[in-house]
């Protein structure tokens, strides 16, 4: 049992790491259904187990922040904000600027990945309108979303997955985790102007920006609305009350709304990912169970890497998740990191959510700013972010080194 519940966790990692199975049209999301289908049709994981191994606060938390996000985006809120940096494209370097600390603002109260979606379109649209080169804008809308979102336990899937498990104080993670990110973001902010200084009005060769679907017109109430929801959903976090029990009811307010159709704003959860995130706890549960990754764990401690020490959990998050992407290596640690040092936790949120910058696939925030823009026409090639995404990464994991 032991052997087939560590060749289905295999697999469907491999699966999970590629993207894609040959001969197939599955996706991640796909891939790791398949598995955790194949570790209960295998005995592996009972069907009980199997519905007990999902963490329902985590999945609760993360469907109530998508409402919330859907509530702005429908809103016109993430269009308007974008909107109006546009006026700030005579300056290239003071537009740049602007734009990543909106987007790493909005990425630590919001997915980053919604506001990638919405930010995308209108940040390409507008440098090409003014004649200059939008990979230098892109670049840092996917750098400092990334980057923005590891400031705080709901600023990405793989955070809100250790702060609920970890039991972390969401006051505590803030404080300890906003002074890397913001001087992260600085170091981002500087390598990306330094390497397109000469090139931010060489206008790219593209295609002709092709209309992008109908984007939201802004609504002040609904807005208003969204934004409310937001500020006071923070200030419970503040509070005792448990966050999914806060987030849940926030959302729910939001829906018993008399203009916007609760339909609308459920059609823009991302089930998808919702649907990965129980497909993993369910596969990691099957190998879990039979102590597989405690045996790893061990035998790499016997050669000096344990994950009580700080710069060894840094190098072995960055690297599992460059490999498997960062919410399967985020849920893989921990299980292995102890409740009584949440530091192991904050260094586990930040480098796992750092390493995302480092390659196009080693996170989803990059994979919709590429795809968005392909769709406007502009190309931005694996090479292209690698040239920004490498010195930007082993910036952001050399601040984290310094102040652990």
């Amino acid at each position: 049992m032991a052997d087939s519940a560590l060749l289905i966790f295999i697999l469907t990692y491999l699966g999970v790491a590629l993207g894609r199975i040959p001969g197939l049209a599955l996706d991640r999301t796909g891939i790791a259904l398949l598995g955790a289908i194949a570790m209960v049709v295998s005995g592996a994981v009972p069907l009980h187990s199997a519905m007990e191994a999902i963490d329902l606060p985590t999945i609760i938390l993360l469907y109530a922040l998508m409402v919330l996000s859907a509530q702005l985006r429908l809103g016109g809120f993430y269009t308007w904000v974008a909107g109006r940096t546009v006026a700030l494209l005579a300056s290239p370097r003071l537009f740049l600027l602007c734009a990543m600390l909106l987007a790493a603002f909005l990425s630590a109260l919001l997915a980053n990945d919604i506001v990638c979606l919405a930010f995308t379109p209108v940040l390409t649209l507008a440098s090409l309108r003014a004649g200059l080169n939008p990979v230098p804008f892109l670049l840092g809308l996917a750098c400092a979303s990334n980057i923005g979102s590891a400031a705080t336990i709901i600023g990405n899937p793989q955070n809100m997955l250790i702060g609920q498990v970890g039991r972390l104080d969401f006051g505590d993670f803030l404080r300890w985790c906003a002074p890397p990110s913001l001087l992260a973001l600085a170091a981002a902010y500087a390598i990306i102007a330094t390497i397109y200084h000469r090139r931010f009005a060489a206008r790219q060769a593209t295609q002709s920006p092709t209309p992008e679907e109908q984007w939201p017109e802004f609504d002040f109430r609904q807005s208003a609305n969204g934004v409310a929801a937001v500020l006071i959903l923070v200030g419970l976090f503040f509070t005792p009350i448990p966050r999914e029990l806060s987030a849940i009811t926030v959302a729910g307010i939001l829906l018993c709304s008399r203009k916007m159709h609760s339909r609308r704003i459920l059609e823009l959860v991302d089930w998808h990912l919702i649907t990965l995130f129980c497909a993993l706890f369910i596969v990691v549960h099957g190998i879990a169970s039979r102590d597989l990754p405690a045996s790893l764990l061990s035998g790499l401690a016997k050669q000096g890497l344990q994950l009580n020490d700080l710069y060894a959990l840094t190098g072995i998050s960055t690297l599992l998740s460059n490999l498997v992407s960062n919410v399967p290596a985020s849920m893989l640690l921990v299980r292995f990191l102890d409740p009584t040092a949440p530091e192991q936790w904050y260094a586990l949120a930040l480098s796992s959510t750092f390493a995302g910058n480092l390659f196009i696939i080693g996170s989803i925030a990059n994979l919709i700013v590429v795809e968005q823009a392909k769709k406007m026409g502009v190309s931005l090639s694996f090479k292209e972010h690698a040239r920004t995404g490498i010195p930007v990464t082993l910036a952001s994991l050399a601040i984290l080194l310094l102040l652990l």
